[in-house]
């Protein structure tokens, strides 16, 4: 009896403990990441950014050395000012980040390596990669997939050798917004990859955290041509 009474006192005692330590149990997942993303800042600004991508994107402009990154949708400008300051970093390269609104910040118009477009991609005129030796381009625009395929034609074209093209937020599938976007960044994704031999997904990226832990699920294109 008295050895029950000591093993029920136990067992209630690990019960107790279990219930207090739920401050210290691990739980997250796609959408708390994405809650989280929203409200991403980098030096003040808003990014909307996975920190998964947020990371990654520094080792790839360390590993490419872009002489030009080309960033569709400039939103609020935490990226373009992120991508700047990489940049800066390696001591050479040129940001022009587009978008169909005026990011009138002063951080990003005084930036010396961020030029602003405010015609959005299809009036961004192509030209003026002329001369760099190494182009970048990140797709992180309205995510519909008639403007995510408009821009892999308009922009893959010059993407250099060994460089990338990156398709974000693919993950919409993965939140079930994708109707919502046509079919989004995934869809165009499947299409451009059925027809173009100059990319391959490159899974180091994609899979860097996990298999396809990113909000670019599919998205690291790399030109191997």
């Amino acid at each position: 009896m008295k050895n029950y009474f000591f093993s029920e006192v136990r067992r209630k005692l690990k019960k107790l403990v279990r219930r207090r330590r739920w401050d210290e149990r691990i739980h997250f997942n796609t959408d708390t990441i994405f809650n989280g993303h929203l409200q991403v800042t980098y030096r003040g600004l808003a990014t909307i950014k996975c920190p998964f991508d947020f990371v990654l994107y520094q080792m790839i402009v360390a590993d490419v050395k872009p002489d030009l990154i080309i960033e569709i949708g400039t939103n609020k400008g935490g990226s373009a000012l992120y991508l700047g300051d990489l940049l800066e970093t390696i001591g050479h390269g040129t940001v022009h980040s587009i978008d169909i609104e005026n990011c009138s910040d002063k951080l990003l118009s005084d930036h010396p390596r961020i030029k602003l477009f405010h015609d959005g991609y299809e009036g961004y005129d192509i030209s003026l990669t002329a001369g760099f030796e190494k182009i970048l381009v990140i797709e992180d625009g309205s995510h519909l997939y008639e403007h995510v395929c408009g821009s892999l034609r308009k922009f893959s074209p010059v993407v250099s050798k060994d460089s990338y093209f990156i398709v974000e937020d693919g993950v919409v599938d993965k939140l079930g917004m994708s109707r919502g976007y046509h079919g989004g960044p995934l869809r165009a994704i499947r299409e451009f990859m059925a027809e173009e031999n100059d990319f391959i997904i490159d899974r180091k990226w994609c899979d860097f955290f996990g298999r396809n832990a990113t909000f670019n699920v599919n998205g690291y294109l790399k030109k191997v041509k």
